[in-house]
This record gives C-alpha cells, structure tokens and sequence, in this order.
C-alpha cells in the first residue's frame, strides 16, 4: 500500500516537471521566459523545453494586429467650444520583452497620449476645421503615437476619429444654417430656371415671329408670280382669239358691207351690257369699214 502510494505521488510529480518542462506556444503568440527573475528569451510558435523551477512563463502576448476604442475625450477648440471626440486606435506587438518591460500598460499609455495629442490637435482648430479635418487630426494622431510608442515594443499602424459631437445648440444652430443654406439654394435654383423659361419663351416667339414673316413673304412671292403667269395666260388667250378671228375673217372672204352691218347689230347689245358706258359710234361707217380691212391685210 504504501509502495502504491509513492508510485502514485512519483507520478504526479513527473506529470508535473513535465508540464513546466515542456511549453506549446500557439500559432500568433509569443511567450517571455524569465529564468531565475531575469529576462531569458522569447518563445515562438512550437514546442520548447524549459528548466522546471527556474525558467517561468513571464507574459504571453498575441502578436495579431489589436483594436482598442477609448470613450469620448472633452476637447476645447480654438473658438472655445467643448466637443467630444472618441477614437479608435490599431496596433500590432513588434517586441514583447519591451512591451513587457518597459512599461506597466501599454493600452492606458496609448490612451493618454490619444487624449493629450487631440487636446493640442484639435485646440488649434475651429469647430468647422475639426469637423472636416477628420484625416489631419488621425494622421497627427498616428505620428505621435508612433514616435512614443516604438520604444514600447508597439507599433500603430492607424487611428480613426470615431465621431466628433459638438454641443446641443452648435447642432441646432448648424441645422439651422444648412436648413437656411438649402432654402438659398433652392430659391436660386428657382430663379435661374424661371429665367431659362422667359429666355426660352422669347426666344421660341422671336423664332415664331421670323417664320410667320418669311411665310407670309413668300405667300406673298408665290401671290405674285400667281397673278403674273393668269395676266401672261390671259394676254396669250386674248392673242389667240384675236389671231384666230382675223384668219377665221381673212378666210370667210367677208366684204366691207357685211362687216358695217354686223357692226351696226352689235352695238345696241354692247349698250344694254354697259348703261353706264359711253360708246362712240362712227358716221362714216364706209370709212370704218376701211380701216378693218387694212386691219385684216
């Protein structure tokens, strides 16, 4: 039994120098080794062997990239305006015994020097610069950070300026002045298009009116030329029939007394159509008959 007992408490205790003996360090982790106090080395990814009872597992780090957010800071702008920034930093471990040994707390310390470096930042800016200045503050933010924390076995790869709240009544006034800087806007907008209509309207009436001229002009050309080709038309019509009559004349062989006497029949019908005409009448109807003869040589 008691031969048992020791076997068991033999056991145990290689069951435990084994467990401080052998260390599995995960993947993206590092592990510090002090031995006897003192700073040793610095375990990588695998399986070591360590010396029970003087070598000790000093810190474990995870070597990834690491996100931090720190609350909202009071920051006091150049116009005296109290604002609240928060903040977001990303850093990756570079060097874990400096990490490890050259300061308490790295993440308190990074806050710090996040809320010190706004108050300088942000302190030379007006409300409005900080506003829109988001990549200038973060790149100050990430300067700084960096030159302070190298020492520190840290590296920040960037800082983001979360949100930026100004007072309640700055917003109300700022909503205010967009509100009113929407309405000029729209009132311009407005203004300009109606113009855009009276311009458009005067000219489309300006256009309307020269085409209602050059078609009037040429109704007017085509008017002429139209009563231009009848006056031709008829001139030529009233050629023709008197060229037909006088060889319709010449070839019937017609005398002069014939010719007296459908004068003289003609004449009371030429009276009844024109009562208001005065009609001159030959006496010497031989005479008159001569001269349509010569008309008809």
């Amino acid at each position: 039994m008691t031969a048992l007992i020791v076997a068991a408490v033999v056991a145990a205790l290689a069951v435990l120098l084994l467990a401080r003996t052998v260390r599995i360090v995960p993947q993206a982790n590092t592990y510090v080794i002090e031995r006897l106090g003192r700073y040793s080395r610095s375990l990588q990814p695998g399986v070591h062997l360590l010396i029970p009872f003087v070598d000790r597992v000093r810190a474990r780090m995870d070597m990834r990239e690491q996100v931090v957010a720190f609350p909202p800071q009071a920051v006091i702008t150049r116009d005296n305006l109290v604002v609240g920034i928060d903040s977001v930093v990303y850093y990756s471990p570079t060097d874990v015994a400096a990490a490890t040994y050259e300061i308490e707390d790295y993440v308190a310390a990074i806050e710090q020097l996040v809320v010190t470096t706004l108050r300088n930042v942000v302190g030379g800016l007006q409300l409005e610069e900080a506003l829109t200045g988001r990549d200038h503050i973060n790149g100050a933010l990430a300067v700084v950070l960096d030159e302070a924390t190298g020492k520190w076995g840290i590296k920040v790869n960037r800082v983001e300026i979360r949100g930026i709240e100004p007072p309640a009544t700055i917003r109300d006034a700022m909503e205010q002045a967009m509100r009113a800087d929407r309405g000029k806007r729209a009132a311009i907008l407005t203004a300009e298009g109606q113009q855009q209509s009276a311009v458009l309207s005067a000219q489309g009436e300006k256009q309307a009116a020269v085409l209602r001229a050059e078609a009037q002009k040429e109704a007017t050309i085509l008017q002429a030329e139209a009563f231009k080709e009848s006056r031709r038309l008829e001139a030529e019509g009233e050629a023709l029939a008197v060229a037909r009559l006088v060889e319709a004349i010449k070839a019937s062989g017609i005398d002069d007394t014939v010719l007296a006497w459908q004068q003289l029949q003609l004449l009371p019908r030429l009276a009844e159509g024109s009562a208001n005409k005065v009609w001159f009448v030959p006496t010497d109807v031989a005479g008159h008959v001569e001269q349509v003869k010569g008309l008809l040589r």
